[in-house]
C-alpha cells in the first residue's frame, strides 16, 4: 500500500501506537499521568542497558535499518526512530500493564507459576551456551534465562500481573513489529542478519524479538514497581 511506503513511515507507526495510550493517561480512572516521573525513570535505566546494545548489534550490521522508512536523523548510529522505539513502547506497554491491573487485579504468583518461571530460566541459559555462535538469540536467551532465575530468587509481587500485562502486549507487539520486519510492507524497516539469530519467524517476526520485548518490559516494570513503592512509603 502506498500509505506505508514513505521515509516517515517508522515515525508514523510509533506515532500511532502511542495515540491512544497518550489520550487515555488522564482518564479519571487510571489517572495514568500521576505515573509517569516513576515510568521516565524506569524507561531511561532500560535505556541505558539496551540502548548501547542496539548501537553494537548495528554497529556489527546483526540488524540494519531500511533508509526508506526512516527520516535520515540519526543519534549514535541508531534512527532518531528507533531511540522513540524505546520510550514509546514501554509507555505504552505500562499503560496495558495499569488497565490490567484495574480491571482484573491479580494476585501474587503461586509457587507453581514461580517453579516453571525457574525451569524456563534454567532452559533459555542452557540454550544460549548451546547457539552461543548467534549473538542475538545467545544474548537474549541469556539475559531472558538470567532474569527468570532472579525473578524466582526475588519473588516480585508484581510477577504475575507483569506476566498478565505481557500476553496482552504481545497482541500488538505482533501488529507493529510486523510491520518493522516486512509482514504489511514491500520490504522491512528492520533488516535481520539471519546468519545471528535462528531463523523461525513468526510473521516476518524473528522468535528472538519476543524475548527482546520481555526483557525491555521486565526491566521497566521492576524499576517502575521499585519507585512506585518508594512513593507510596514517602507518603
Amino acid at each position: 500500500m502506498a500509505f506505508f511506503e514513505h521515509s516517515y513511515f517508522y515515525f508514523l507507526l510509533l506515532a500511532l501506537s502511542v495515540f491512544f495510550p497518550l489520550l487515555r493517561s488522564f482518564e479519571n480512572k487510571l489517572e495514568y499521568y500521576k505515573r509517569w516521573k516513576p515510568l521516565f525513570i524506569a524507561i531511561s535505566c532500560m535505556m541505558m542497558l539496551h540502548v548501547p546494545i542496539d548501537i553494537v548489534f548495528t554497529k556489527l550490521k546483526i540488524w540494519s535499518f531500511n533508509n526508506d522508512y526512516i527520516s535520515g536523523a540519526y543519534v549514535l548510529n541508531l534512527p532518531v526512530e528507533e531511540w522513540l522505539f524505546f520510550l514509546i513502547v514501554p509507555f505504552c506497554c505500562v499503560f496495558i500493564y495499569e488497565s490490567t491491573n484495574y480491571f482484573f487485579q491479580p494476585k501474587e504468583a503461586e509457587n507453581i507459576n514461580l517453579k516453571i518461571t525457574l525451569f524456563f530460566g534454567v532452559i533459555l541459559i542452557a540454550a544460549s551456551f548451546v547457539f552461543y555462535e548467534k549473538i542475538y538469540t545467545s544474548t537474549y536467551f541469556s539475559l531472558s534465562g538470567i532474569t527468570l532465575v532472579l525473578i524466582f530468587l526475588c519473588k516480585p509481587d508484581w510477577w504475575k500481573k507483569f506476566q498478565l500485562m505481557y500476553l496482552f502486549a504481545l497482541i500488538p507487539f505482533f501488529i507493529v513489529n510486523g510491520f518493522l520486519t516486512g509482514s504489511f510492507t514491500e520490504a522491512p524497516i528492520v533488516i535481520y542478519n539471519d546468519q545471528e539469530n535462528l531463523g523461525i519467524r513468526i510473521l516476518n517476526i524473528p522468535v528472538e524479538d519476543i524475548l527482546y520485548c520481555f526483557n525491555i518490559l521486565v526491566m521497566v516494570v521492576a524499576v517502575y514497581e521499585y519507585k512506585l513503592s518508594k512513593m507510596l512509603t514517602i507518603k
